[in-house]
């Protein structure tokens, strides 16, 4: 009996140590955790938050790295596509386009041209500068 508890502890040290080999480190968990915290930060993100005169707040975030643009309002998130084709800023999807153009930003339904939001930036004041008059 004896010398079968002999054999059996010797032959499960080595199949122990081996598996415990194999376990990842806590250094390598850590570098691979740091790969993926440089990836989720490798995305150049903006944010920016309008608010039109009826008092309604549009949430703009868009995605640089990969061309997309995600628009909250009234409680609902919409997924949009950047598009390069159209002037100045544009992003779309099958139903809605919003658009940056020349200060004017507007969020609207494609299909019915419904205009979801619209709000104008206030434009730097040029009263600083003077002209001269002869």
């Amino acid at each position: 009996m004896r010398k079968l508890l002999k054999t059996i502890t010797i032959a499960l040290i080595p199949l122990l140590t081996l598996a415990a080999c194999r376990h990842q480190s806590k250094e390598e968990e850590a570098n691979l955790e740091n790969v993926a915290d440089i990836k989720k930060n490798a995305d150049h993100i903006t944010k920016e938050i309008y608010t039109d005169d009826f008092g309604d707040q549009l949430e703009l975030t868009i995605n640089e790295t990969q061309n997309t643009v995600t628009v909250r309002l009234d409680g609902k998130t919409y997924e949009l596509k950047k598009n390069d084709e159209m002037p100045e800023f544009t992003a779309t999807d099958a139903f809605y386009q919003f658009s940056d153009v020349r200060g004017e930003v507007t969020f609207l339904k494609r299909d019915y041209n419904m205009v979801l939001f619209h709000h104008k930036k206030a434009k730097a004041s040029s009263s600083d500068t003077k002209m001269a008059s002869y």
